[in-house]
């Protein structure tokens, strides 16, 4: 992900999220798909990630819509349907917040791509639940590891499990000469503080 640019680390100079945080990590997973032998490898490995956390499960869901990609692999490499929760419901036809046939009471799995604080992805957890799903749990392929990810999983008593996550990623960026020294204590003190670490850095130059 480092190698083509689905993980990007500028430390020095950092990225601007949707929600204003600074960040020195950009996450786009969408990239793995134009890739195909680690869109390969990524959904072999979340297909063996779901069945070795969860087991039996009649149907994969997508969560969108960079999850949707992804989920539809993974339905494909186990042999099972896949269905997809939009972020909100059709406002037009049958007004639709999830797709695909629903059958209540299947055990599904939800895919997603990242996991930062976990809110739209708990939004897909409560609308399966709420369409008489139940939701064995989920699988990403990277989380920034935030404290409060784990809180609004652990609230919404739903189980999670990722590939990759930000500790790992920091270890091997540094072990491979992607990052210096210093930028391994800006990455850190960035997870430790992500909604303030944007000002502590302006105050520091």
């Amino acid at each position: 992900m480092l190698q083509i640019k689905a993980i990007k680390l500028q430390p020095a100079n950092p990225f601007t999220w949707a929600s204003g945080w600074k960040s020195p990590i950009y996450c786009d997973n969408r990239i793995t798909l134009s890739h195909p032998a680690i869109r390969t490898y990524i959904r072999q490995k979340l297909s063996e990630l779901i069945q070795e956390e969860y087991g039996s499960v009649s149907v994969i869901a997508g969560v969108a819509t960079a999850g949707i990609p992804q989920g539809a692999l993974v339905a494909q490499e186990l042999g099972l349907p896949f269905i997809y929760v939009r972020s909100k419901a059709k406002e037009h036809g049958t007004q639709s917040l999830i797709e695909g046939e629903i059958n209540a009471g299947q055990r599904v799995v939800i895919v997603e791509d990242l996991i930062s604080t976990g809110k739209s992805s708990l939004q897909a957890v409560h609308a399966l639940r709420d369409a008489g799903y139940e939701v064995a749990g989920l699988v990403a392929i990277f989380s920034y590891g935030f404290e409060i990810a784990q809180e609004n999983f652990n609230t919404a008593k739903c189980r999670f499990s990722t590939l990759s996550n930000y500790s790992a990623l920091i270890d091997y960026a540094a072990e491979h000469q992607f990052i210096t020294e210093n930028d391994v204590d800006l990455l850190s003190d960035w997870r430790r503080n992500p909604s303030e670490w944007g000002q502590q850095l302006e105050q520091s130059k």
